[in-house]
């Protein structure tokens, strides 16, 4: 679709979500900046966190959209990601020490509600785990437990993420633009937006912000799960990666007070296809995280690993 096409298509709701004002900060953790994007103001709030290779810039037609639930919403790139810095390893434990970090660094530590996608899922299963005493709950979103996530997979079967390419102009390099997994029905305004805020200038043309080193060995095993402090809730997309077998076992493993929300028609990246109905699953979700009380009290747990 022709950029004028795509234009005309857009949505109202999308036009003024992205005209919503924002915040970008920074704040450094183990020697290295993490950026972040943050909408609204208050002492509590929502922090958002991407998936592999991914950055906070996927969650510039949502967040706005959440104010309605939370005084403040934070996205967050997570080291290695968009325009935060890049370290020697990653994981799931490092990533969540930066979730932490901007939730102190933006005074949003009064029970706030993590949100993860995919491998983001992973890390806020991580945050939970770690952090849970503090948060009011986690969201995993078609977050694939007990199985390598889709990124780390393509990049260790070579189908993608191999050695950043250079493109002459940001034009081509947004038109090379792919999801992974691939995906049929993505909203073509929504994906212009996260091709052309996932390229940088590099010396000699254009390339991805994300670090190809990344993707080793961060999935979360079954093993790690473990009851903790703070609610959690699942999220999966119809047509994603999150059988309904899988979310029983993980609602199996938590003690089967974790609730399992499905977005019908849905692929992977829920927020390229149903936008509008993911934040209505989340805006319902947290209105009752509001006004009720976990039906069995929460005990310790701890990442494994």
């Amino acid at each position: 679709m022709a950029s004028n096409d795509v234009a005309s298509a857009t949505p109202g709701w999308f036009t003024t979500a992205l005209a919503a004002p924002v915040e970008v900060g920074e704040v450094e953790i183990a020697g290295v900046p993490i950026t972040y994007r943050s909408w609204g103001s208050g002492s509590e709030g929502i922090v958002l966190v991407h998936g592999g290779a991914a950055h906070s810039r996927w969650w510039d037609h949502i967040a706005p959209l959440l104010l309605t639930d939370a005084p403040r919403v934070v996205a967050l790139d997570l080291s290695g990601h968009g325009d935060s810095g890049r370290r020697d390893s990653y994981g799931l434990g490092v990533w969540a020490d930066e979730v932490q970090a901007v939730v102190e660094h933006t005074g949003i530590g009064h029970e706030p509600v993590v949100v993860g996608h995919s491998m983001g899922g992973m890390v806020a299963l991580a945050a939970a785990l770690r952090f849970g005493g503090h948060l009011r709950g986690v969201v995993a979103i078609d977050s694939p437990v007990r199985a390598r996530p889709p990124e780390e997979r393509a990049a260790r079967d070579r189908r993608a993420f191999g050695p950043l390419r250079t493109y002459p102009t940001r034009e081509q390099a947004c038109a090379h633009f792919r999801l992974v997994p691939e995906q049929l029905g993505a909203l073509p305004f929504v994906q212009e937006h996260i091709a052309a805020t996932s390229v940088r200038e590099v010396e000699g043309g254009w390339a991805w912000k994300f670090d190809p080193a990344i993707f080793a060995g961060i999935g979360l095993e079954p093993a790690q799960l473990a009851t903790v402090d703070c609610r959690v809730a699942l999220f999966r997309a119809e047509q994603g990666l999150v059988p309904a077998e899988m979310g029983d076992m993980i609602v199996d493993r938590m003690g089967r007070v974790v609730p399992v929300v499905e977005i019908p028609a849905a692929g992977h990246h829920v927020m390229l296809d149903q936008p509008l109905a993911l934040v209505t699953g989340l805006r319902t979700l947290l209105a009752d995280w509001r006004h009720s009380t976990p039906l069995v009290p929460p005990t310790s747990g701890t990442l494994v690993g």
